[in-house]
């Protein structure tokens, strides 16, 4: 017997008849003598529904009674599908962050887990309870309510599955698998059998909805086996787990795009040393992610710096680097919100040479102009226009021959 932890995102839980269809797939889980932990999104669309409403309050909604509010989808669920399964004659329980013991730190509507203690969940599956959680959400030391961000459930599985040593656990979702392009996007992409946790957590962070980043980062830390599959349909979806000598032999994986991102300019920049920690101090301890950063060669004394940041951080970020402009004496700023990101993953990058120069040589042919790139040892990511992303996804796609049947290189 194995203790499997399952989720259930929002689409498959968005109406009384999805929980009619989770319910029975728990009960034919639950009949093949598998214990199980059951995680739930909130319905579809109820995260959307409350933000409005928090916006219609107020221009500004406080950050702690942010997560107080978000914090109820997940309650309805939850509920509603372990009435669903008492009704079915199957033993079940729902229980929120708070019961479970997902404890966090105090960055609201961004926590990060601290620890799980999960005692709960423990007695209730020695007890042949199945437990359904509610995810996306814990407390802190405080007691006070907290959410792990857009996507947090996902984490909130992987978590779970970390500190129970489950056997598995199987993310439910909208899709089939993750895929080598968006297929709204490229017809023709793939679905992959096989990701490694360094390729899917690449995947996720640079725009791929599959996943929560954070979650696969938890994935990969703990060895937790993550199963990617459609709750719509039956079949095989992706399994993320750690790389074989298979995935390093394909050089490109996916292709990806992100149109979740802004640009920061700072112009005339005074070039001496610590004028970067001044810029993105602030910027840092107001839990705000940096990715791509670029100097320009200094004139003088002088220099510009750029960096992207999530689009949904802009107006929060803008109010402090006005301030920081003010206090280094630099020229002005610049905001430039009609970017996105394309990338190209693969943990064949490693040792497969050329993939850059064919990336930008692709991109110029359909005269796309990069503003930004980025690289690690198994991504490369360019900034371009917003209105050339599909564009771009597509010819890349094409060029890296990622339509057809897995291609072993070297």
């Amino acid at each position: 017997m194995s203790l499997i932890v399952q989720k259930y995102g929002g689409t498959s839980v968005g109406s009384i008849e999805r929980i009619h269809r989770v319910a029975e797939r728990i009960v034919d889980f639950h009949s093949k003598g598998h214990s199980l932990v059951v995680v739930l999104s909130a319905m579809s669309g109820e995260t959307d529904r409350l933000v409005k409403l928090a916006h219609e309050a107020t221009s500004c909604p406080d950050e702690r009674e942010m997560d107080m509010l978000l914090s109820t989808g997940e309650r309805v669920t939850i509920a509603l599908l372990a009435m669903e399964l008492r009704g079915r004659g199957i033993n079940a329980r729902s229980f929120t962050g708070r019961q479970v013991g997902i404890i966090t730190n105090s960055s609201h509507t961004k926590a990060r887990i601290a620890r799980i203690t999960a005692d709960r969940i423990k007695e209730a599956i020695s007890e042949g309870i199945i437990p359904v959680v509610a995810g996306f959400q814990g407390i802190n030391e405080q007691s006070d309510v907290t959410t792990l961000g857009r996507g947090g459930s996902d984490l909130t599985a992987v978590a779970l599955a970390a500190a129970l040593k489950a056997d598995r656990c199987i993310i439910y979702t909208d899709v089939d698998g993750v895929y080598t392009a968006d297929p709204n996007i490229v017809p023709t992409a793939r679905r992959l059998e096989k990701v490694a946790y360094e390729e899917m957590l690449e995947l996720a962070s640079l725009g791929a909805k599959v996943l929560q980043s954070r979650s696969v980062e938890f994935a990969a830390r703990y060895g937790v086996p993550v199963e990617v599959q459609s709750s719509f349909k039956e079949g095989q979806g992706t399994l993320v787990a750690k790389e074989d000598a298979d995935m390093e032999r394909v050089m490109v994986a996916g292709v990806t795009g992100d149109r979740n991102q802004a640009k920061i300019t700072i112009l005339g920049v005074p070039d001496r040393p610590g004028i970067a920690a001044r810029i993105f101090g602030p910027v840092a301890e107001a839990n705000i992610l940096v990715d791509m950063i670029i100097q320009n060669v200094g004139q003088g004394s002088l220099t510009d710096i750029s960096f992207t940041i999530p689009r949904g951080d802009i107006r929060k970020a803008v109010d402090l680097v006005q301030r920081v402009v003010k206090e280094i004496e630099a020229k002005s700023m610049t905001v430039t919100e009609s970017i996105a990101k394309v990338s190209l993953v693969g943990v064949g990058m490693r040792t497969h040479s050329g993939v850059a120069a064919k990336m930008f040589e692709v991109l110029s042919r359909e005269s796309v102009n990069i503003q930004m790139i980025s690289t690690s040892e198994i991504k490369i990511s360019c900034v371009i226009d917003e209105k050339y992303l599909e564009l771009a996804i597509r010819s890349l796609h094409a060029a890296f021959g990622l339509d057809e049947s897995p291609s072993f290189v070297g």
